[in-house]
């Protein structure tokens, strides 16, 4: 294999902007009432969900995986 081929192997996780996991969190019902931006920034900052590398203070990417666990991880407690 060449190296242009290996380089077209790499499988990046997928990423959720904060508006669009509070948009989930919203319409699925995931919790009532939704987290409030605030609350997941610290959710970010505490390591709950793990976030891509970020430029600007506020623009966090939530690794889809991560986001998903924690729904998971929801349901198993209740």
């Amino acid at each position: 294999m060449n190296a242009t081929q290996r380089l077209l192997h790499l499988v990046p996780r997928p990423v959720l902007r904060i508006s669009e996991v509070e948009r989930l969190i919203r319409v699925h019902r995931i919790v009532v009432p939704p987290l409030s931006r605030r609350t997941l920034y610290e959710m970010c900052e505490t390591g709950i969900f793990e976030f891509a590398p970020r430029e600007k203070l506020h623009s966090y990417l939530i690794y889809e995986d991560s986001f998903l666990a924690w729904v998971e991880g929801l349901s198993k407690k209740a």
